[in-house]
């Protein structure tokens, strides 16, 4: 749908992955923490929300440098929290603004995502082989991760269809590095939680651990998009400049 119920959506997930990160960070959360954390977010959101990429990021970083200043210990770990979340409320909001290409953008990312961790798991299971980075994600395979990515090219070449690209190519090698962002996305969130000695973010979705936990892939594949996009098509279309070659 977009609009304000959509940013809602995010601003409040990203305000619950800056809860998990800060107990997973300090094991519990301190108030002024919470407070300037979640205030942050949410401003953060209003600002995104009405199109104000630029304010929006201004209030992530004050608040990321509020933390650090607030934080007991870990000051730098409790800045990346707040950045952590900032970026779960930028990217998807800024990209779902473009009137034309907002929603096959946010069709892209999820698609890319879910095309990548699917073939992976099952590809990494039946094929098996020389593992990924076995001292942080010891489950994950070469075979695996190639398997995603070829998923997500294949992906990337149906939402290229659906908006009727002229060329599929360049929407592919897009959701070639997505899926190469999600990996790593993935990656990262086993190493801060092999960091802490945690085996999930948190337990919010029995059997599937947290927020963070769902959404690491996502939250470094809409980065980069957000990124690229911007690159391409500048503040007022980068759904356009990953989409339209």
């Amino acid at each position: 749908m977009g609009g304000w119920l959509f940013a809602l959506f995010w601003g409040v997930t990203a305000i619950g992955m800056f809860v998990e990160w800060s107990c997973l960070v300090e094991g519990r959360l301190p108030r002024p923490l919470a407070l300037i954390g979640g205030v942050a977010l949410a401003v953060a959101t209003v600002l995104a929300a009405d199109a104000r990429l630029g304010a929006a990021l201004i209030a992530v970083v004050i608040g990321a440098a509020a933390a650090a200043l607030a934080a007991p210990a870990q000051r730098a770990w409790m800045a990346g929290g707040v950045a952590y979340g900032g970026a779960l409320v930028l990217a998807p909001i800024s990209l779902r603004h473009d009137a034309e290409q907002g929603w096959p953008v946010l069709l892209l990312l999820f698609g890319v995502v879910w095309a990548t961790d699917i073939a992976g798991y099952f590809a990494g299971r039946a094929i098996g082989g020389a593992k990924l980075w076995p001292r942080v994600s010891p489950k994950k395979t070469w075979a695996g991760a190639l398997a995603g990515a070829v998923a997500a090219m294949m992906m990337g070449v149906l939402v290229a269809a659906y908006i009727g690209a002229k060329t599929f190519v360049p929407v592919a090698l897009v959701a070639l590095l997505l899926s190469i962002c999600s990996q790593g996305g993935d990656l990262f969130e086993s190493a801060v939680k092999r960091r802490f000695g945690a085996k999930d973010a948190s337990h919010l979705i029995p059997g599937h651990g947290g927020l963070m936990d769902r959404l690491d892939g996502f939250v470094a594949a809409a980065i980069f998009a957000l990124l690229f996009g911007l690159w391409r098509g500048g503040l007022l279309a980068p759904a356009r400049g990953l989409l339209v070659w």
